[in-house]
């Protein structure tokens, strides 16, 4: 029965692989030379090591810029409250203005009164959060993909 079958299904797998020669050899070469390809780059760019540094202070920060800031976040639930609450006194001397918005669309409306000195914040759920930068701020040079 069940032996007979597998034994007749290997004998024509093999006929089969002897028959289609070429086909055969580029199942076994392609994947070599992927993996050969693989690592000749990996070798051409290898990773980088960075050593250790020591800690240094970094002095306190320039809060110059921060002056009349506006950090305005949407939707306006308990933890984003004590979030921002924590954000404006605990890091800043002077603690910066935040404003809550009902909804996205509010807080859109608001950067675009002023659009030097505001930063929306998006609280998806209670660990995370979007942040929404007027036209005028820089973005990133390093992370380019997608905005």
């Amino acid at each position: 029965g069940v032996w007979r079958q597998t034994r007749a299904l290997l004998f024509k797998n093999c006929l089969v692989k002897c028959r289609t020669k070429k086909s055969s050899v580029q199942e076994i070469l392609f994947p070599l030379f992927f993996l050969f390809w693989l690592i000749l780059m990996s070798m051409m760019h290898p990773h980088r090591k960075y050593g250790e540094i020591s800690n240094t202070n970094l002095g306190t920060l320039d809060t110059s810029m921060l002056v009349n800031f506006v950090v305005g976040y949407t939707p306006p639930t308990r933890m984003a409250r004590e979030i921002m609450k924590k954000v404006a006194f605990d890091n800043f001397e002077d603690g910066i203005i935040t404003e809550e918005y009902l909804s996205e669309e509010e807080l859109q409306e608001a950067s675009a009164f002023k659009p030097s000195n505001f930063v929306g914040v998006v609280f998806n759920d209670a660990m995370s959060y979007q942040l929404r930068f007027p036209n005028s701020v820089a973005m990133s040079s390093v992370y380019m993909e997608s905005r």
